[in-house]
């Protein structure tokens, strides 16, 4: 064999090498696409053949995520993460209603999500929504076909004194905080107190063992805990931020500081007929009387519950909520304020 014809052959295979090295990536980059690809309209699929119906309540003010975190929990997606890209594909983020439904394993996520955009709540299903104050619960409850002398003779809270829900609940308190939120099965014939009585249940189950040690070793009740709680459900919408800011309200009542709550301040101006401010004089009021406010402000959730019984173990002072939907916390007044001035405009602004 010539030198020239040597030198042809290796030329060829250099040039074979470098064509297989430019196109491998190509290749790799089709493959995984196509493996995405498949993966992502494979968990768009239903989760079974079960036409089970599960309900799924959808607080106001729920996060993709969050949808997403209770629907995965009840077994109805098969992905978190592809629910949330489906959301994301279809500029959904914004349009899914709260309320309750009622879903099988058996739909798809776009058949979910539709029902979601289009508010198809079911209809024999009653929902009390979270943060919400009594006198609000008191009129969805109007709305939803009872009347108002039902209403009144079944929110009396004498009427579930036994029940272990209110052990810690002063006798003379109302049952502002306690209605615990949740979708609700309700016929023509279901009598309210039914459905009070199985919200104080879920309310009773969401104290569980681990949460009451941690309560007591806070030194707190259930009731000086359903107070806390409510404080940090009406705060912070983000579930991200609620042990954190948690924390913050537990180390100011620990250590004698004002709660400072402009959130308790508002409640006790609304029950007063005050004009909403945060120096409306009531009882509830956090920035102008030390400790606990009188009651509860609002009904909770498990998550501010549970945020309460196991906070972050960090060691913030303030926090303030942007008008970018994120929550600054800091450490000092003079932290505090900068992050005010420079993340709260409008939402200050009420205040």
């Amino acid at each position: 064999m010539s030198k020239f014809h040597a030198h042809r052959q290796h030329t060829k295979k250099r040039s074979y090498l470098w064509l297989v090295l430019l196109l491998a990536p190509i290749f790799i980059l089709l493959i995984s696409g196509a493996g995405v690809y498949f993966w992502y309209n494979k968990n768009l699929e239903p989760v079974s053949n079960s036409t089970q119906q599960i309900v799924v309540t959808v607080p106001v003010g729920s996060t993709v995520p969050e949808i997403a975190q209770s629907l995965h929990k009840n077994g109805l997606i098969r992905s978190k993460i592809a629910f949330d890209a489906y959301i994301r594909l279809h500029n959904y983020r914004d349009k899914l209603q709260a309320g309750g439904y009622e879903f099988t394993p058996s739909q798809s996520v776009s058949e979910i999500v539709t029902h979601l955009v289009n508010g198809d709540v079911a209809s024999d299903l009653f929902t009390i929504l979270p943060a919400q104050r009594l006198d609000q619960i008191r009129a969805a409850f109007i709305t939803g076909g009872y009347s108002p002398e039902e209403v009144d003779d079944a929110l009396n809270a004498n009427n579930y004194k036994d029940h272990p829900a209110l052990i810690d609940k002063p006798a003379d308190s109302s049952l502002e905080g306690y209605l615990y939120p949740e979708s609700f099965r309700k016929t023509a014939d279901t009598p309210l107190k039914t459905i009070i009585e199985s919200s104080l249940d879920l309310l009773d189950k969401a104290f569980t063992p681990k949460i009451i040690e941690a309560l007591k070793a806070e030194n707190l009740n259930r009731h000086q805990a359903i107070i806390l709680a409510s404080i940090v459900e009406k705060e912070v919408g983000n579930s991200d931020d609620r042990r954190t800011v948690a924390q913050v309200f537990l180390t100011r009542y620990k250590i004698g500081m004002m709660l400072g709550s402009d959130v308790t301040a508002f409640y006790g101006a609304s029950v007063a007929g005050l004009e909403q401010s945060v120096f409306a004089d009531t009882p509830y009021n956090t920035r102008l009387y030390e400790g606990l406010p009188i009651g509860p402000i609002s009904n909770v959730g498990f998550d501010s519950i549970d945020a309460i019984a196991f906070p972050s173990k960090t060691d913030y002072l303030y926090f303030v909520a942007g008008d970018d939907g994120v929550t600054y916390f800091s450490h000092t007044i003079e932290e505090h304020e900068a992050l005010t001035a420079q993340h709260c405009i409008e939402l200050c602004k009420s205040n």
